[in-house]
């Protein structure tokens, strides 16, 4: 669809990421952040149309939760600023929309097209189609017509938020099925393009875990990895880190396509060989790391019964509660890291739990040594005018010969 439009008296509407309306060429300057009434009814007859919009839904959008004596007449005042609005613009002196019923209908004196409308008129038409072929290209056009969510900028109004939710529910329905088709075909090319087109129209949706699939089926292994970081990167920033549990499922969901080139086991060991100088200190990793690792020493362990320590490490205030927000616990939680992994052995591991938690995976140690390993963390984070502290549980691990775990 021309945004400007190919057909004479038309009104072409674009909603989809921006908002603009223009007949023959001209745009209509209503504004894509417009707040005034007129504004909001014209949105609300050209995306309804000929299905209606009832007394209700426009009193709401209108008026929101004001107490109007004669609803009727307040929309009739707006309707007939709208007509002047529109006329003014060039379109001819006409009633544009009719009543029947407490519904409003937009008339067949000029013509509206929507790209939201069109979206929804090419994923159904694609959906009818049986040839499985046809199908593709069909869905192919209907989520490149999809350009953003649904009058960006305006979620606040209820009907604006659940018909984005709709429109976007239905451009993952179209892609998932489009790249279902591309895996099958080994059309990877097309599914990268579109994994791409996706990850910009719809942010933060996990499209890209289709871009590092479709990167290695291509073998572009490297370009694979890079877009590997740069997306955990980006969703740690967006969500704050990893110990979220849904950045953490959605890391690891994106592993799982993440591959390598061909290589002998010597460039192997030198990728997975951790260069870093620990210096006698603690290895520091990030909770799915930590996690896996927990897990592994934990099967490792069954035929021995040997014992590890778990360590909760929690940042305190000057009464002994939990300190949960704020620019000093941001700068505390950063000492306390530097403070534990400077306390324990080159064999255990620190993670962060939380804003302001850390656990410590102490190995073969014994419960003497985790109180010594307490005193060096509390000597290397506390000050002496310090008012915050440190509180700190422990849980021994034995895994038992008969594989189950007992905690303590």
């Amino acid at each position: 669809m021309s945004e400007n439009g190919s057909e004479k008296n038309v009104i072409y509407v674009k909603t989809l990421g921006s908002y603009s309306v223009s007949y023959n060429g001209a745009e209509i300057a209503i504004g894509a952040r417009d707040e005034s009434q007129i504004g909001l009814l014209m949105l609300l007859m050209f995306h309804f149309g000929k299905e209606g919009a009832s007394r209700s839904l426009i009193k709401t959008t209108l008026f929101e939760d004001r107490d109007i004596e004669d609803v009727s007449h307040a929309i009739r005042n707006v309707l007939y600023n709208m007509r002047k609005n529109l006329k003014a613009h060039g379109l001819p002196d006409a009633s544009f929309v009719k009543q029947s019923k407490g519904i409003y209908y937009w008339t067949d004196e000029v013509e509206v097209i929507e790209d939201a409308r069109e979206f929804e008129r090419l994923v159904s038409d694609a959906l009818l189609e049986t040839d499985v072929d046809k199908q593709a290209a069909f869905l192919a056009e209907a989520c490149h017509s999809y350009s953003g969510r649904f009058f960006a900028g305006r979620d606040n109004v209820p009907w604006i938020y659940q018909e984005g939710e709709r429109y976007r529910a239905l451009f993952g329905q179209a892609v998932t099925i489009l790249m279902n088709y591309y895996r099958q075909t080994h059309k990877f090319k097309d599914m990268y393009d579109l994994a791409i087109y996706a990850v910009n129209v719809d942010p933060f949706a996990e499209w890209e875990i289709y871009v590092v699939e479709a990167l290695t089926c291509l073998g572009r292994f490297a370009e694979s990895e890079r877009y590997y970081e740069e997306t955990v990167s980006l969703y740690i920033r967006e969500y704050g880190d990893r110990s979220n549990e849904h950045v953490r499922d959605f890391i690891r969901r994106l592993g799982e396509h993440l591959f390598h080139d061909h290589e002998t086991i010597d460039e192997i060991q030198e990728k997975l060989t951790n260069s870093d100088d620990l210096g006698g200190r603690g290895y520091y990793c990030s909770l799915p790391v930590f996690q896996e690792l927990y897990q592994t020493i934990e099967r490792t362990m069954r035929r021995n019964a040997d014992k590890i320590f778990l360590m909760l490490c929690t940042i305190v205030d000057s009464k002994g509660n939990p300190m949960r927000e704020g620019p000093k616990l941001t700068e505390l939680s950063a000492r306390l890291k530097t403070a534990a992994v400077s306390s324990v052995r080159h064999t255990d591991t620190v993670t962060k739990y939380g804003q302001g938690q850390y656990l410590i995976l102490l190995i073969n140690t014994t419960e003497e040594n985790c109180h010594i390993i307490e005193k060096r963390i509390n000597s290397n984070f506390l000050t002496s005018r310090q008012r915050t502290g440190v509180d700190y549980a422990v849980k021994g691990l034995i895994v038992q010969k008969e594989n189950i775990p007992v905690l303590e």
